[in-house]
């Protein structure tokens, strides 16, 4: 059986399966909220596979509560996004972070969606930020801004023959892996999105933790710029480059004390980004 047929026999499904791809290492803040909302999807035919990365709280034993499907992998989510892939048996993959809360309509309306024309192969579901504290506002409103925008949203449900066919997560990467499978898929093929959304759990953010995860992505990054073309990588790696803040002007002067924030803890995730880069940068000289 060719590719294609593989693919008009998945379309005429009436109730194709999905897999939910959950990566999670230490989890448990967030766990059974992210777990509960994907059992209480309006869309039903789902199976859950949970690939966790040597956890030391209880994330495993919340994990048992919703599924059987549990393994333990590593180093890092793009390699367990991809063994959790290897695992899975449904026509597509949905691959949310173990810190998002699905809206119930989410699952439906990427299927709605993903199966109206053989050529969508992705689909970008929107994110809400919540969380405590003036950093977690500041990231909520940064976060609005992004809605509707091509370049900085990623799609995170995909159809299994194309997932494999651009081999999945670059586990290579941490960070950027979010946008380089879409990216590689928009190439060859359609991308859409829906309206319900994912809402990302910040919790109580500090700004040391921001920095701290943009030095680290950071350290990778070469590894993507070099895949890419300029024209979307410099939207997405430098921020006064992106459309979105010139787009939302209104939305961010009305919020004068949030937009001042935002504007400090961008610029300074810049500059510790751009240091893990030139980190990551000499490590690859040195080999």
């Amino acid at each position: 059986m060719v590719l294609s047929d593989t693919i008009n026999i998945n379309l005429m499904k009436k109730n194709p399966l999905v897999s939910v791809l959950v990566h999670t290492k230490n989890s448990s803040r967030t766990l059974l909220e992210h777990l509960k909302s994907i059992k209480d999807q309006s869309y039903q035919n789902v199976e859950i596979i949970v690939v966790d990365n040597s956890s030391t709280d209880k994330t495993v034993e919340i994990a048992r509560m919703f599924t059987k499907n549990i393994y333990s992998y590593g180093p890092e989510r793009s390699a367990q996004r991809n063994f959790a892939a290897k695992k899975a048996t449904g026509d597509y993959y949905f691959v949310p972070d173990s810190d998002m809360i699905l809206e119930k309509d989410v699952v439906k309306d990427c299927i709605e969606v993903i199966t109206k024309n053989s050529n969508i192969k992705a689909v970008v579901i929107g994110e809400k930020s919540i969380g405590k504290g003036f950093w977690a506002m500041c990231k909520a409103l940064e976060r609005s801004c992004y809605v509707g925008d091509a370049d900085i949203e990623a799609a995170r449900f995909f159809e299994k023959n194309a997932y494999w066919e651009m081999g999945g997560y670059d586990e290579k990467l941490t960070g950027p892996e979010d946008w380089d499978l879409p990216q590689r898929i928009k190439k060859r093929y359609q991308i859409e999105r829906i309206k319900s959304f994912i809402i990302h759990d910040e919790g109580k953010l500090s700004l040391y933790d921001l920095l701290w995860k943009k030095y680290y992505y950071g350290k990778c990054l070469s590894s993507y710029l070099k895949k890419h073309s300029i024209r979307t990588t410099g939207r997405q790696v430098i921020y006064f480059l992106r459309p979105a803040f010139y787009r939302n002007w209104k939305k961010l002067l009305k919020n004068p004390q949030l937009t001042c924030g935002m504007i400090v803890m961008l610029g300074m995730e810049q500059v510790v980004g751009f240091s893990g880069f030139m980190i990551g940068q000499l490590a690859s000289f040195k080999k």
